[in-house]
């Protein structure tokens, strides 16, 4: 029975998309109606698990000795499914009117409303098989969102999402055996869980295949190139599984094999910790330079992402309080803000039909609500104050500094240098937008009504909102992560 709690929001929309294929749905609106009833009804099983469940892990299955499919709940777990289950249903939502006109409709909710069940194995996962497991299935179900057009371009991008993503998981297996034969299981334990006969150096290298391997998904370098070759895909893919649900699933396992497997006092100081600090330094400039260059619209958001993955991961990696819980306020911010960013360039993008930003000049007075909502979510990113972008990046800053370390002194400096970078290439687009040059006003006398329709602009206008409602009032959402950052 107590797996069954469990179970059901898994299980709930894996098997709700599985019958989409098979009831071959011909009628849009009752398709759309199955989906998002099946979406609503998962997050509200999320909910009763969060609020009731006791917390203690349960066997659902076992492998062989030590390896077996468990499930609980603890802060962390109500983080992730937690913000999850909020933001899948008005995406689906914006999904609706974007596949409108697409092909193969059918097919593609099946696996989006899959995706939602098998993020939610991630998340109620107790111990490392299991997370694994589900780690594993999420690569294998959003492979066909990534290719969906069937195009040459999103062919290319499959594989190439394919490639990376299993391939990091193929690295951090043996993180996974290990922390299983020498950590009870490989069962989460704040603090960490490896017994005394761990052998140190070995099990350092387990880390740092774990690091990258479950790192490729937070698109850590060099293992980034799958991120922004992905965002061809379409919008609702991109706003809601390369924003949120993949990348932070590679966040989220980083976090659980950091902080609740190996333990950050096994950690502080070793050569692992400061190889994975340094790469998350480095990718959070590196990332933002290469999104200032990019000029195509979703591109350059998804370099942007590929940097504000290693803010998170710099916060984890510090290994002190203060910097995971400014990851975990980050996790959950960006989502918020990157998901409004995504979705206005996708509204952009469909009602125009142009991709590049130096097409989006003059489009602001044509799509006034889209790209306002678009220049909230750019000062958020950039870390202007009264946006929640600004309340994580500033407890990123005072983890660094509270650090004392060359690389947290080098992340502050990091930070700083990446903030600046990316009010160049947000702003910028903005700017473009409401204040064109005359001569370069590329809507002035185009007659079409260009603003997003009802259904896009809810979960833009919603994702807007909390944006700035975290900014204004981020104390309970500080509260609730600094006790998760304690273990409490």
């Amino acid at each position: 029975m107590k797996a069954l709690v469990y179970l059901i929001p898994i299980l709930l929309p894996i098997v709700g998309g599985f019958l989409i294929i098979a009831l071959k749905f011909k009628d849009d609106r009752a398709r759309n109606i199955y989906a998002e009833t099946i979406v609503c009804l998962t997050s509200i099983a999320v909910w009763c698990v969060i609020l009731l469940a006791d917390g203690e892990p349960v066997e659902v299955y076992s492998f062989t000795r030590g390896f077996s499919v468990d499930f609980g709940m603890d802060g962390l777990t109500k983080l992730f499914a937690g913000m999850v289950s909020v933001m899948w249903p008005p995406v689906m939502l914006y999904a609706f009117s974007y596949m409108r006109e697409s092909r193969r409709k059918n097919m593609f909710f099946a696996f989006y409303v899959m995706t939602y069940g098998v993020t939610l194995g991630i998340a109620f996962a107790s111990n490392m098989t299991t997370l694994y497991v589900f780690y594993e299935m999420l690569s294998l179900v959003t492979i066909p969102l990534v290719s969906h057009y069937e195009d040459h371009e999103s062919m290319y991008a499959g594989r190439v999402y394919a490639a990376f993503t299993i391939g990091g998981a193929s690295l951090a297996f043996f993180s996974v055996v290990m922390t299983t034969v020498y950590g009870n299981a490989g069962n989460f334990l704040y603090g960490g869980n490896l017994q005394p006969e761990a052998a140190t150096s070995m099990m350092l290298l387990a880390f740092i295949f774990g690091f990258f391997g479950f790192g490729t998904k937070a698109a850590v370098f060099p293992l980034y190139y799958w991120l922004p070759t992905a965002s061809v895909a379409p919008t609702p893919v991109t706003a809601l599984l390369h924003a949120v649900a993949v990348v932070n699933a590679g966040v989220f396992a980083v976090v659980r094999m950091t902080w609740y497997s190996y333990g950050p006092d096994f950690l502080r100081g070793t050569w692992a910790q400061n190889l994975a600090l340094a790469a998350a330094v480095f990718t959070l400039v590196f990332a933002a330079v290469l999104a200032v260059r990019e000029r195509h619209f979703k591109r350059r958001l998804a370099f942007s992402t590929v940097s504000n993955l290693s803010y998170m991961l710099f916060g984890v990696m510090l290994l002190n309080v203060t910097g995971l819980m400014a990851g975990l306020a980050h996790m959950l911010f960006h989502g918020i803000i990157k998901i409004s960013l995504f979705m206005c360039a996708g509204a952009f993008m469909h009602t125009t039909g142009n991709s590049y930003v130096y097409e989006v000049n003059g489009v602001g007075r044509k799509m006034p609500v889209t790209f306002t909502c678009f220049t909230l979510g750019a000062l958020s990113l950039t870390g202007v104050p009264l946006f929640c972008g600004f309340v994580s990046k500033w407890q990123l800053l005072r983890a660094g500094a509270q650090a004392g370390t060359l690389l947290g002194y080098l992340g502050v400096a990091g930070l700083l240098v990446s903030a600046f970078l990316c009010a160049m290439y947000t702003l910028t687009i903005s700017a473009r937008a409401f204040f064109p040059v005359v001569e370069k006003n590329w809507y002035e006398e185009d007659d079409r009504k260009l603003e997003a329709d009802r259904l896009m602009l809810i979960p833009i206008v919603l994702f807007s909102v909390l944006n700035i409602v975290f900014g204004v009032v981020p104390g309970p959402v500080l509260d609730f992560l600094g006790k998760i950052a304690a273990g409490l």
